[in-house]
Parts: C-alpha cells; structure tokens; sequence
C-alpha cells in the first residue's frame, strides 16, 4: 500500500514536472507560460531606463547613465527610457510606450495584480511620466529628445560610459511640433488615470501639464481622463481620423478608435464614424474576412514592413483584445460585410500573434530574449553586448565596433524580455547583431505586449 502510494505521488510529480516544462517549452500546442512572458516583458522596460537606477533596479548588468542630460539647456533631463538598442532618448516613441503601457495597466489591472505585476508596471509608466514632467516643466516648452542620432550610431558604447555629445531638441510656442505634444499629453492623461486612486497628487500633476492638442489621440485620453465636454466636442466635431489598418507609434487613429467605441457602447452619442473606422481595421487584419488586406507570414504573423515589425504584431493583437473585451461585455458582433464576427474570433487571433512571437511559428523558436525555444542570442543593443568587465576600458568609437558589434556570438548580457524585431515575410529569422530589422528590440514594442500577456496569464 505504501509503496503504490508513494509511486503515485512519485507519477504525480513527474507529471507535474513534465506539464511544468511542457508550458514553457510547447510551441504546437497552446501551453505557453504567459506569466513568465509578462515578469519578463517588464524586466526589459527596467533595462531601458536612463538615468539613476533606483536600489531595486532588476538588471544587474546595468548602472546609472546620462545623469548630466539637459545640462547643455541648463535644465535637469535625466531620467526616461532608451527606446531601442541605441542611446538616444526620443520623446515621441517613448510617450507612446507610456501611454500604450498605461492603457494596458487600466484595461487589465485585476490581471495584472493577479499575476503580481501590477506595481512593477505603474513604476515603469512612472519612470516616464516623472521624465516628461520634467520635459514640460518650462512655460509654452518642451523638450523632446536628449542625444544626436548621428554621432550616437557612429559609437557603439554602453549607455553609462558613452562619450557622446547629448544635445536637446525641443519645440515651443516659435517652434511647434504637434505631434509630439499630442503624444506627450495622451501619455500624461493616461497615466492620470493609472494613478488616480493610488496617488491622487501626482495623478492631478499629470493631468495638470497633458494639454489639448488638435490630435484625436490626445484628445480622447483628455476626455477619457476628465470627461470634459470640450474634448468630446472636438471629437465629435473637429478631430481628424480615418480608415487605417495598422496602430502604432507613428499612426494612432485605430487606438482611438477603439477608446471611442468603448464610449459608443457605454451610450455616448455622435461618434458612429469612428466605430465604422474601428470595424474596418479589424476587419482589414482579420483572416477570414472579405475585406483583408495585412499581409499575414505562412505561419500566420502580420507582417507590415521589415524593421520592427512585432511592434504591429503586438499592436494589433492589443486592440483585438480590447475590442473582444467590448464585444463580449455588451454581448455585439461586429460584421465585414456579410461576414460575421464575435469576440471568440477576434481573441483567438489576437492570441494567435502573441503566441507565434513566443514560440508557436514554423521556426519554433521564441522572440523574446530569455524566453521560451531558442530565443534570440544576439539583440541588437549597446549595452547587452558590451561585457561588464570590459566597460571602463578605454572607448574608441571606431574600434567599438570591432570590438563588441561584429563579434558573431552572443551578447555577454541577457535582454531579459526584450521582444525583438521579429522574422520576415516568409517566417525567416537571423540572429545576428548586425541585422538590426530582425534583432532590435522596442519600448514600445513590449509596452503593449503587457496586457495581452497579463490577459492570457490569467486565463490559462
């Protein structure tokens, strides 16, 4: 009797081990550890930080950085995020990082206190919000990029040991720059609403500073954030939007557009466009419907453009999650043309491109660094691949690339979670530093990753 007992609690510990191996492993199947994906989804952001790194900094291999940024505009500039493998700090790409990771944090905050992650998530959209303060703190000013792209790209260096010259751009009421003030505000009134009942000050300083701009983007965060009639006047009214089949930092209505629906659905009236537009977005991504247009791989990615390209991957799979969420909720489908959809549809696509990034594609191989099946060795990143005993060696920048950039092996530090460009159009992938269009990884990239991975964790 006892040893039939203990050979079965033996089976049921081997079975536990082999179901254990088979969730992170399984790239055929539908087992993918989802909740390791988002902890390590948000060890990449951490990794991105300029700066000076707070005690509980998760990235061993990184230090303090560019602690003199602003300097040469006589203000205080330290602080934000590298957005991609090189040194610059880019206002535009990283407001949106923080306000697609804030829309996340909202959508799916249960899910992501269940999973343990929800306050690692609000000190990552925190780093950025602290930064734009700091960005916005001049009257009819903003600064919006810190280092010269030209001269950064010609060095290869660590982040805490580049020579660079870190020159500021920055727009104004003489200077104007739409955009990226519109961005800027969609991310502080974004955030707003993250830290509203947790930190209701610093939630009415973002508020305080997030403008409003002739963008639909920014203005609907605004009113999403204070409900004030002007700003869904200017939706109704005065906003430009348009029919669009990709979402990303450089082209927003479809995020927009899916705020809106939200409205819709909740009974606000006037702003049936945009639900027409948001149909047409899913409908023009969506295999199966008469009106597809995206180019899908073989194995079933959207594929945009080379170069980062799982920026729209995981772009797209957050806002058919987000538009199955409201499907469900208010119990709606939506149609292209005949055709008709329901939220079973669009989340079992939305899951599918998550998925292919994580293992689940004709290469089986993950792509994201540290995760999952022969993920990628060699990310294309200064810091990653510059090996820590060698970092106070004296810097030439010509010679760093020799050095640490042609070197075909693997970077001497892990990019935990970082979600790399990602395969071509036919399923292929190279792993090599210097193929920066498969191997780059983005900000944004894995800010609007974490809620679909917080989604799927929750319901796996």
């Amino acid at each position: 009797m006892g040893h039939h007992g203990e050979k079965g609690r033996g089976n049921v510990v081997i079975r536990a081990i082999l179901l254990g191996l088979i969730s992170i492993v399984c790239v055929n199947g539908t087992n993918i550890n989802y909740k390791e994906a988002l902890t390590k989804s948000l060890i990449f952001l951490e990794a991105q930080r300029s700066g000076k790194l707070p005690p509980n900094n998760r990235v061993p291999w990184r230090g303090d950085s560019a602690l003199d940024d602003g300097k040469l505009a006589n203000v205080d500039l330290a602080g934000g995020y590298y957005d991609a493998g090189d040194n610059v700090k880019y206002g535009l790409p990283m407001a949106f990082t923080i306000t697609t990771l804030a829309w996340s944090t909202i959508s799916y905050n249960k899910e992501l206190r269940a999973a343990g992650e929800l306050e690692n998530a609000r000190a990552a959209i925190r780093w950025g919000t602290d930064y734009f303060l700091k960005c916005a703190s001049r009257k009819n000013r903003l600064y919006v990029q810190v280092g010269d792209p030209h001269l950064d790209h010609k060095c290869w260096a660590r982040p805490e040991n580049m020579q660079t010259p870190r020159t500021v751009l920055q727009i104004s009421d003489k200077d104007p720059g739409t955009e990226i003030a519109a961005e800027t505000a969609a991310a502080l009134a974004a955030s707003s609403i993250v830290f509203r009942r947790v930190d209701h000050k610093y939630s009415r300083r973002l508020l305080n500073k997030a403008k409003l701009d002739e963008l639909l983007w920014a203005a609907t965060w605004l009113y999403k954030a204070t409900r004030k009639q002007v700003y869904l006047s200017y939706l109704k009214f005065e906003a430009i939007s348009g029919y669009v089949a990709e979402f990303s930092w450089d082209l927003k209505y479809a995020g927009a557009q899916m705020l809106i629906v939200k409205m819709i659905f909740e009974g606000t009236k006037g702003l049936d466009l945009y639900k027409q537009q948001a149909d047409s977005f899913i409908c023009s991504n969506l295999p199966g419907s008469p009106y597809h247009q995206v180019f899908n791989t073989p194995g079933g990615m959207i594929h945009l453009r080379d170069g980062a390209n799982t920026q729209y991957v995981t772009a797209t799979a957050f806002l058919f999650s987000a538009y199955a969420d409201l499907l469900q909720k208010h119990n709606k489908k939506i149609f292209c043309g005949s055709t008709q959809f329901d939220s079973t549809h669009l989340m079992a696509f939305a899951k599918k491109q998550i998925d292919y990034i994580l293992g689940h594609n004709p290469k089986g191989r993950s792509y994201m660094v540290g995760f999952g099946p022969n993920p990628p060795k060699q990310a294309h990143h200064r810091g990653a691949s510059v090996p820590l005993s060698e970092a106070n060696a004296p810097l030439s920048c010509p010679l760093s690339f020799v050095k640490w950039f042609n070197k075909n092996q693997p970077n001497a530090n892990e990019l935990t979670g970082a979600i790399v460009g990602g395969p071509d159009r036919q399923d292929n992938f190279q792993d090599f530093r210097w193929t920066s269009v498969y191997t780059e990884p983005c900000t944004y990239i894995n800010s609007i990753a974490v809620g679909m991975l917080a989604k799927l964790a929750a319901t796996a």
